[in-house]
């Protein structure tokens, strides 16, 4: 399967007294298919996953499948540090519907490499859905590396990874050495050109929350040759695309999709919400893509 260039690492959003907004979660979903994704990626680090109860996971995620409607693909995150866990998720997500896994890298076990490929081997030979591997050493304190990549492109169902060591050369490794249809996705907004430069396919996004239009049409620039277009969004795009990650995600990208009015709710402990300063900061570098007619606070 192919889940296109613009993946969209959703939010999970909450309603006031902490619950998860339904209505805000099709409205968002909405608003996502218009402005360029292709699929979904729910029940991830952006959607706060490590603090959503085993009901809630189930919960966004049948939400999902219904809003999208087919429209897009849906990727169920069903990352943990325990293997038998994530293949109890794979499959549930197998049952509900969803289009494909995303399966992290264990963390804070600390596994080999070795471990993280029967790690990986045991949760996708679990279930016949595409499953994307998923590498952030930043996050996991273990970094796959290309050779375990490689090994796990041979498995029939293991499609696709997403990338977010920041490291390019690696990319360019695991291009050059795996077979045409493992398709490799950025997992950092910022480097969505480098990495498509040396032959990534897309980008798994935080930033198309609220310029997925202009994600799309950079990426389309690049796949039409027309390098020098991309280069000006990338460059137009670079201090929302960096400035989003100012405080932890998804901090930032719920704050900026509340100035665009928006479903996204406040964060859950132990994240906090942006401080003014960061607040003030952010609204900064929303202003030139906000509509002239939203009214924010703190302006």
């Amino acid at each position: 399967m192919h889940f296109g260039q613009l993946l969209t690492a959703m939010i999970t959003p909450f309603s006031r007294d902490g619950s998860i907004d339904k209505e805000g979660t099709y409205s968002l979903i909405q608003h996502l298919a218009n402005t360029g994704t292709d699929t979904l990626v729910i029940n991830g680090t952006t959607a706060e996953a490590p603090v959503l109860t085993a009901a809630e996971r189930k919960e966004m995620l049948a939400l999902a499948i219904q809003a999208a409607d087919k429209r897009m693909n849906v990727i169920a995150g069903v990352g943990s540090n325990n293997t038998t866990h994530s293949i109890e998720m794979a499959k549930e997500a197998e049952a509900l519907g969803a289009d494909g896994i995303m399966v992290v890298t264990p963390y804070y076990n600390k596994p080999s490499q070795e471990g993280i490929y029967q790690h990986m081997l045991q949760v996708a030979t679990a279930v016949s859905l595409p499953v994307m591997l998923y590498n952030v050493p930043g996050r996991t304190g273990a970094n796959m590396s290309v050779e375990t990549t490689i090994r796990l492109s041979l498995v029939p169902n293991i499609v696709a990874l997403k990338e977010a060591s920041g490291d390019v050369d690696k990319v360019t490794e695991i291009v050059a050495q795996t077979a045409d249809h493992f398709l490799v996705y950025s997992g950092d907004d910022s480097l969505t050109l480098p990495m498509m430069a040396v032959g990534a396919t897309g980008v798994v996004s935080v930033a198309s929350h609220i310029v997925g239009s202009e994600m799309k049409e950079m990426m389309t620039a690049l796949t039409s040759g027309n390098l020098k277009h991309a280069q000006t969004i990338h460059h137009s795009l670079y201090p929302i695309m960096t400035g989003l990650f100012m405080a932890p995600n998804p901090t930032a990208v719920k704050a900026a999709l509340t100035a665009f009015q928006l479903p996204a709710g406040s964060v859950r402990l132990p994240l906090i919400p942006l401080t003014d300063d960061e607040e003030t900061r952010l609204y900064h570098l929303l202003e030139p893509f906000l509509p002239q007619t939203t009214l924010y606070a703190n302006s």
